[in-house]
């Protein structure tokens, strides 16, 4: 937090202008400032100014120092107060009273948006209290918790800016709202159940179900439902779930079958820590990330003995767990009294649905009934999922809970810019001086629908930070629909970014290092700067520029992207032009049919559609495929997933592979798949070969990395890269660079994977920027 130096005054009563920017609207940061001025016995005025809280403070001089150490000591749980600047003011203008005044709107460059919260513990007391009012209210918040950018529509946040404006408060909610000692003094979200959002239960066809009065009976047929096998689409904080009972094999195998989800783990949601001990293990890091107000899905060893159905992860080792991020899902969770699968609420390939409308529409064949309710959904969230790496959270998808927050950077961003992001997983970035506002997860950009909504959170976000582009910038890729849309909003020329640079600029940016470091990016693909696909690349980079310092031997990849869901493909192109030991790889694909695999031979011998490649992704998929353990993924990901599942944490043998030293390193992959090719034929374990797989690519890794940092003089690695989401390939290379000496970087406030391209384009278009202004 930076901070101007308290200023000298000649008067015996005098007055400040303290203005603070940060998170400090919508977490009861005026209400906070009006109790300190109280407690101080000051006189003056507290308001927000678009993104910022000004305040107006008069007293004698020990009792403002007291209150600036106070505001900068105190302030709310949720309040993150990044500048605080004090100017004196006149003396005479603080009246004789302190009060909370209207919001102003002026412009400002750099307003921070609260992200939504899971509800604090004052209110889940009175949520349980049969005494309160508030008992069993499914929306219940106050200043400190509930949901805040999936209701504002724009800044200041007051309700008017917000889809709570529909529901005027009733007297006992304003009586709080004006009482500066009350825990919801101020709050815009304030509500009970005799004035604010309420909740129903309809069939498929949208018809109300029959149900009592009680306030409580939507959640509690929900909840019979689901113990009967039901699907219930429950509309959360950022938009709709899938609900279904996470202990019943037939429910879940009806969930996958009509969301047409084959494969892919799905989400469980338990009410308490104890829940998630029961069904996974959880050290720690992982217990501080269930609990933590964010509420990720965090990702952890599933027990063997847990109650879960088989097919929640489909034969992996990890299952996804989280805790209940509203009082809704709780009061679901204790009517279920078991736990709930709480996938996304969305077709494959589409994006979340938000409305009832869109619930319906995309939902209808999907659900059994909807659980919804009539607090609109200004900005959809997905969850954001996280796991624990080296001891430390790894954020896999960034969405509610902490979206919109900005990340700083390192080099000011002296034109305003936007950065588009990739094709997969993409997110969108705004940038301006500091502050790099990272859109929450988007999703791919495979479909009409996903390209509007990407248009649609663009355009808010940027009017709510104030931030309309100079620049864009965009991927070294033409053909991205993130590259067309670059082009089509940019007045200019855009900022074009190779693919691994901004992989590698986000993670140094990410820690504020602006000097060269040796960057490994490890990743499925992307376009290379000599037309090349990419994806296993060390590089020699700063912030503005990069030459490439390594990578694997390229291969073809039959079949082009088919390759990426076919690993034997990919397997086959690393066999092409080997000879005798290519023969080998080949033939432990046994699951082939041996005329489709010399069909797609002859393709890598002709060149047709068989793309050169240097990519960790595929060599992945190569390995699972050779090992027997994938051969054919269901979704993006599954053969590395089930490769590092199946290596858990056993000690693989280390099989050396060959590195070309002349000029640019080159790892010689064909030794490690020929040596699982003859391992896996003899009808060894694929928990050993998967093992040696993993520890064999980290030692070769490792020597490139240490030998590029030792010729270019360079003492500091980072690390990008949807690979470095694998906790058992992360924590082997690191334990070896560390080993040696070197400072190694790794993602952590955002993704590793393309969820983080736009921030770490954005940090390169800022340095770019910097050299020629």
């Amino acid at each position: 937090m930076s901070a101007s130096p308290l200023p000298a005054t000649r008067h015996a009563r005098d007055a400040w202008l303290v203005a603070v920017t940060g998170v400090v609207q919508g977490v009861g940061f005026r209400p906070f400032v009006h109790r300190l001025a109280r407690r101080f016995d000051l006189t003056g005025q507290v308001r927000n100014v678009a993104a910022d809280v000004e305040i107006v403070v008069e007293g004698e001089m020990p009792n403002l120092q007291g209150f600036v150490r106070a505001l900068r000591e105190e302030a709310p749980p949720l309040a993150r107060i990044t500048a605080l600047t004090i100017t004196a003011a006149a003396a005479g203008d603080g009246g004789d009273m302190f009060r909370i005044a209207e919001s102003g709107d002026r412009p400002v460059v750099r307003p921070l948006i609260a992200p939504d919260v899971a509800p604090c513990a004052d209110c889940e007391a009175q949520l349980y209290d049969a005494s309160n009012r508030r008992a069993q209210y499914a929306f219940i918040t106050c200043t400190n918790c509930g949901p805040r950018h999936s209701v504002i529509e724009d800044l200041p946040y007051d309700r008017a800016r917000t889809s709570m404006r529909a529901f005027a408060p009733c007297r006992a909610c304003e009586r709080e709202y004006h009482d500066i000692d009350d825990r919801r003094y101020r709050s815009e979200t304030n509500s009970c159940p005799a004035c604010g959002p309420s909740l129903k239960l309809l069939d498929a066809a949208g018809r109300p179900l029959s149900l009592g009065e009680s306030f409580g009976e939507p959640i509690a047929a929900a909840a019979a439902l689901i113990r009967q096998g039901a699907i219930v689409a429950v509309r959360g904080v950022g938009g709709f779930h899938l609900a279904a009972d996470a202990t019943s094999e037939t429910a879940v195998t009806r969930l996958r079958r009509r969301k047409r989800r084959e494969g892919k783990p799905l989400a469980v949601m338990v009410r308490r820590l104890d829940d998630a001990r029961a069904l996974a293990w959880v050290p720690d890091a992982a217990a501080a990330l269930l609990v933590a107000p964010e509420r990720p899905i965090v990702i952890l060893e599933a027990r063997t003995d847990s109650v879960l159905a088989p097919s929640i992860g489909e034969g992996l080792a990890n299952v996804g767990l989280m805790l209940p991020c509203s009082p809704l899902h709780m009061l679901l969770l204790d009517a279920a009294a078991c736990p709930l699968v709480m996938t996304s609420g969305n077709p494959t390939s589409l994006p979340l649905a938000a409305s009832l409308d869109e619930a319906r529409a995309t939902l209808g064949d999907v659900a059994d009934a909807f659980l919804t309710h009539d607090r609109e959904i200004v900005m959809p969230l997905d969850d954001s999922v996280a796991r624990v790496a080296l001891g430390k959270s790894v954020v896999v998808r960034r969405a509610r809970g902490f979206a919109p927050l900005p990340v700083r950077l390192p080099v000011p961003a002296r034109k305003r810019i936007l950065a588009v992001g990739g094709q997969l997983k993409n997110t969108f970035t705004l940038a301006e001086g500091r502050e790099a506002y990272v859109s929450q997860h988007i999703g791919d950009l495979e479909t009409l629908e996903t390209v509007q909504h990407w248009e649609r959170s663009f355009e808010s976000l940027s009017r709510m930070v104030r931030i309309r582009p100079e620049l864009v910038a965009r991927d070294l890729h033409p053909d991205y629909a993130s590259s067309r849309l670059a082009e089509r909003l940019s007045a200019g020329p855009a900022e074009v970014v190779q693919h691994h640079h901004a992989h590698v600029a986000a993670v140094a940016a990410e820690h504020g290092v602006t000097e060269p470091v040796v960057g490994v990016a490890f990743d499925g693909t992307g376009l290379g700067a000599d037309g090349a696909i990419w994806g296993a690349e060390f590089l020699v980079a700063d912030l503005a520029s990069f030459r490439r310092a390594g990578h694997l031997r390229y291969a073809p990849l039959p079949g082009g992207d088919r390759a990426a869901r076919d690993g034997w493909r990919a397997a086959l192109g690393y066999a092409h032009g080997r000879g005798a030991e290519g023969d080998v790889v080949a033939d432990a694909l046994r699951g082939i049919d041996p005329n489709l695999r010399r069909a797609v031979r002859q393709q890598c011998a002709t060149g047709l559609n068989a793309p050169m490649a240097s990519s960790i992704g595929r060599l992945f998929d190569a390995a699972a495929a050779v090992t027997g353990i994938c051969s054919t993924s269901r979704y993006e990901g599954e053969a590395a997933m089930r490769l590092e599942s199946a290596a858990g944490a056993l000690d693989g043998t280390i099989v050396p592979l060959p590195i070309s030293r002349e000029g640019t390193f080159v790892i010689d992959p064909l030794p490690i798949l020929l040596h699982l090719a003859v391992r896996s034929t003899a009808g060894e374990q694929q928990a050993a070969l998967a093992a040696s797989f993993h520890e064999s690519l980290a030692e070769a890794a490792a020597t490139v990395a240490l030998a590029i940092a030792d010729r270019e003089r360079l003492n500091v690695v980072a690390l990008g890269g949807g690979a470095f989401q694998n906790a058992r390939l992360l924590r082997s290379l690191c334990g070896r660079l560390r080993q040696a000496g070197l400072r190694v970087l790794t993602s952590r406030q955002l993704p590793p994977n393309d969820g983080g391209l736009s921030y770490g384009q954005a940090a390169i278009a800022a340095a770019r920027t910097a050299l020629v202004t």
